[in-house]
């Protein structure tokens, strides 16, 4: 088995411990939990919507680095602050998985200094 990891993706705020933003595994992409930071934790959009958004974005970054992308991705994991941001999450997702619709659990949690997170698996691009 061939396993090889994404330590810091470009255009992606690196991460903040000890650990690969993706590990790439057997055909799959597993990604660590992504935040809407665009440069660091201070620097946060400032609306909700706009967070999933940067959250989505800094998820493909990676995703991109590791041969793979958003239409590839087979299984998301979401963790939200609050049970009332879910209807927004879920407009601004559609925008970016729209009819693709990986397999989703979304949970409320209490997060650090931010509003959501969001890993995923996604298979790995076939070489054209």
């Amino acid at each position: 088995m061939t396993v090889r990891r994404v330590a810091a993706a470009p255009n992606s705020v690196g991460p903040v411990g000890p650990y690969s933003q993706a590990v790439v595994a057997n055909g799959f992409v597993f990604t660590s939990g992504q935040i809407p930071a665009r440069t660091s934790l201070a620097d946060q959009p400032e609306t909700f919507s706009e967070q999933v958004r940067q959250t989505i974005l800094n998820l493909q970054a990676i995703l991109t680095e590791a041969g793979s992308g958003l239409e590839h991705v087979v299984k998301v994991n979401t963790y939200l602050t609050s049970e009332e941001q879910l209807g927004e999450y879920n407009r601004v997702y559609e925008e970016y998985f729209g009819p693709h619709r990986p397999a989703r659990t979304s949970v409320c949690v209490a997060l650090w200094g931010v509003s959501l997170e969001i890993e995923c698996v996604a298979v790995v691009a076939e070489a054209s």
